[in-house]
């Protein structure tokens, strides 16, 4: 059974009560999560649990039905333009496509947040670029064009950017997605020395049970709308509850099944509806 276990005080990211629907599909329904400060914390859970959905919430693209999110003290959804403006200068963001500007090279992706948000000189956001860009091993790379990555370098030139303008925290979705054995191995523990070098923190919503619980302080599975279980990796690899082992096992068989929610196949051919 899920229980909070983050000291409230140390949660640079709070949710409580979390309602969010898309028509008449419910994705939340009463979600309490807390990141907490200077760890990397996972949600994880099978497809369709809204893990991409929570980070558009926190990130206030989205606005929930009910409950709150806080980042750093400030309630998300009550900031106005520019306060949320400036709110999301400080939260970096890799995205599940890397999103690379396709006709800049690796050198002006990550100098774009440098230039577009700061004043600084070009000489001082050269030293910047290519700093970020030795801490993701692409130093050499950067007059190279994203077309000329492979899809793990694009991943690192990301996550460059995500850091560019030295955020306190940044969100991952889904970083290890369509990425070979090696890629992954890569980005995996860049997450988690990144994370730890520049005292970050750092959340990540993925499937990927192996990387994943690999570098995270913190899990947290979601299932049905709510969080079925919280834990450190270990704690969860000994769980007692169905869904969690399915999950992360990988199990065929459990609460989640193969087939999403219909009538009987009988009926649904017999119908009128079903001749549609």
């Amino acid at each position: 059974m899920h229980k909070s276990i983050v000291n409230d005080q140390k949660s640079l990211i709070k949710i409580r009560d979390l309602h969010f629907s898309h028509g008449n599909r419910k994705i939340f329904n009463g979600v309490n999560i807390d990141i907490p400060k200077g760890k990397v914390t996972a949600i994880m859970g099978p497809s369709g649990t809204g893990k991409t959905t929570l980070l558009k919430l926190i990130g206030g693209q989205l606005r929930p039905t009910r409950g709150s999110v806080e980042v750093d003290g400030l309630n998300v959804h009550k900031l106005s333009r520019t306060g949320l403006y400036k709110l999301r200068m400080r939260m970096g963001m890799l995205f599940q496509s890397g999103a690379l500007l396709t006709d800049l090279t690796v050198y002006d992706n990550v100098a774009y947040p440098l230039r577009e948000h700061t004043n600084l000189p070009e000489s001082m956001i050269r030293r910047l670029v290519l700093m970020k860009l030795e801490a993701v091993g692409l130093r050499g790379a950067r007059e190279l064009m994203p077309s000329e990555l492979s899809g793990g370098m694009a991943r690192r030139v990301a996550l460059a950017r995500a850091i560019a303008l030295d955020p306190m925290m940044v969100m991952y979705d889904e970083p290890f997605t369509g990425q070979d054995p090696i890629s992954m191995g890569v980005l995996s523990q860049l997450v988690r020395r990144l994370n730890d070098a520049a005292r970050l923190t750092s959340m990540l919503v993925s499937h990927d049970v192996e990387e994943t619980a690999g570098i995270s302080d913190l899990i947290y599975v979601l299932s049905g709308g709510k969080v079925i279980e919280s834990g450190t990796p270990e704690e969860l690899g000994v769980s007692d509850s169905p869904a969690v082992r399915q999950f992360m096992g990988g199990l065929p068989d459990g609460p989640v099944g193969f087939h999403y929610s219909a009538p009987s196949l009988t009926e649904d051919l017999l119908s009128m509806r079903g001749a549609k």
